[in-house]
C-alpha cells in the first residue's frame, strides 16, 4: 500500500484551534505543523500538500514539490502574492459554517444600522428614554457587490429579515427574485443603495473601489438621510482616508469594517472613536478550523481517486 503523502499546515489562525482542529485530522497521514517548534528546520522537499493562511514566506522554496496548495480561507489574495507560490492547483475554502458566519456578520450589522443601535446606546449612558423615528427592513434597500457564494447567501438572509436587495458583480449573475447589475451597470446600481455591503475578492479591479467617488454615487434617499457602508470582503478593496472623510462630511451616516488596508488596525487609527462606525478585528466569517481541515482532506481524496479538485481559483481573475 501506497505511502500518503504528508500534509503541510501553515495557518495564523489561534494555535489551540488549529491544535484541536488536527485531533483526529488526517488519518493516516503526517501533519507538520509549522507552528509547532519541533518541525523548525524540517525537510519539506517531496511533500505534496500545503494548508496555508499568511504563511511564512520561506514556505514554498522549503516545499518545493508540492502537488495542490489549499487557502485557509475564501480570500486568496494572501496566497496570490506569497514569494515563490508554485504553478499549481490553489484551492479556496468553501463550506457552510464559513458562509454562514459571513452572513450572520453582514445581517447583524444591517441591523444595527436599521435599528440605531448606536444612538440608542448613547442614550442608555446618559440614561436618557428617547423614543426615535424607525423605519423598518422594507424601507431599506441593500446593495451587495460581489455574488459569489458569500454574496448570494447574505442576500438570501437579508431577504428573510425584509430589506429590500439588489447585487452587483463584475459579470452577470441570475438570483431568483432579485434585481442583479453587472460591469458598467455599476451607476445605476449605486444610486439605488441605501446600505452597500462589500463581499468583493479582491483582484487589480477592485482594489481601492471603495472610494470617495463610488460613495458619491451612492442612493441620497437612505430613510436615515445617507447611506451606510459595510465591508466584511477584503481591506485592500476601500480606501480608508475616503471613508474617514465621507463620514466626517455626512457623505456616510455610518460604517461597519471588518477588514483594512493594513491589518492589524493601528491604535491610533480615527475608526476606533467614531460614533457612527461599528469595528470587527476581520472576523466576520472566520474559519472553522475542523471544517476546514474536512475539506482540505475530502480535496486530497477526490485527487488521489482520480477526480477533479473543486472550488479551484482562476489566478488571472484572482478568485
Amino acid at each position: 500500500m501506497p505511502v500518503k503523502s504528508p500534509v503541510i499546515v501553515d495557518l495564523k489562525f489561534i494555535p489551540q484551534e488549529v491544535e484541536g482542529g488536527l485531533k483526529g485530522a488526517f488519518a493516516g497521514r503526517e501533519v507538520i505543523n509549522l507552528a509547532d517548534p519541533a518541525y523548525k528546520g524540517r525537510d519539506l522537499s517531496g511533500i505534496d500538500y500545503a494548508v496555508v493562511w499568511k504563511s511564512d514566506p520561506d514556505l514554498f522554496s522549503r516545499a518545493p514539490d508540492l502537488k495542490v496548495v489549499f487557502s485557509g480561507g475564501a480570500g486568496v489574495d494572501h496566497v496570490l502574492t506569497l514569494p515563490g507560490l508554485p504553478d499549481v492547483p490553489l484551492v479556496r475554502f468553501v463550506d457552510r459554517s464559513l458562509t454562514t458566519r459571513m452572513s450572520e456578520w453582514v445581517v447583524m450589522n444591517c441591523l444595527l444600522h436599521l435599528r440605531q443601535h448606536r444612538a440608542y446606546e448613547a442614550r442608555a449612558k446618559a440614561h436618557v428614554w428617547e423614543d426615535l423615528s424607525q423605519p423598518e427592513a422594507a424601507d431599506v434597500t441593500v446593495g451587495v457587490m460581489g455574488l459569489g457564494v458569500l454574496g448570494q447567501d447574505a442576500i438570501a438572509k437579508l431577504r428573510i429579515m425584509g430589506f429590500k436587495t439588489i447585487g452587483w458583480s463584475r459579470s452577470k449573475k441570475e438570483i431568483d427574485g432579485v434585481e442583479t447589475f453587472a460591469g458598467g451597470e455599476l451607476d445605476v446600481f449605486l444610486a439605488r443603495t441605501d446600505f452597500l455591503v462589500g463581499l468583493l475578492p479582491l483582484t487589480d479591479e477592485t482594489r481601492g473601489i471603495f472610494n470617495a467617488q463610488l460613495f458619491s454615487k451612492l442612493s441620497r434617499s437612505c430613510p436615515f438621510g445617507a447611506p451606510v457602508f459595510i465591508n466584511g470582503g477584503r481591506g485592500g478593496s476601500q480606501v480608508g482616508a475616503d471613508i474617514l472623510a465621507a463620514l466626517r462630511s455626512g457623505l456616510l451616516g455610518g460604517a461597519s469594517l471588518d477588514v483594512f488596508e493594513q491589518e492589524p488596525l493601528a491604535k491610533d487609527s480615527s475608526f476606533w472613536d467614531m460614533d457612527d462606525v461599528y469595528i470587527t478585528p476581520h472576523v466576520a466569517a472566520s474559519s472553522d478550523v475542523k471544517a476546514l481541515f474536512s475539506h482540505v482532506e475530502q480535496q486530497i481524496n477526490r485527487l488521489e481517486s482520480g477526480l477533479p479538485l473543486e472550488h479551484l481559483v482562476d489566478r488571472k481573475a484572482g478568485y
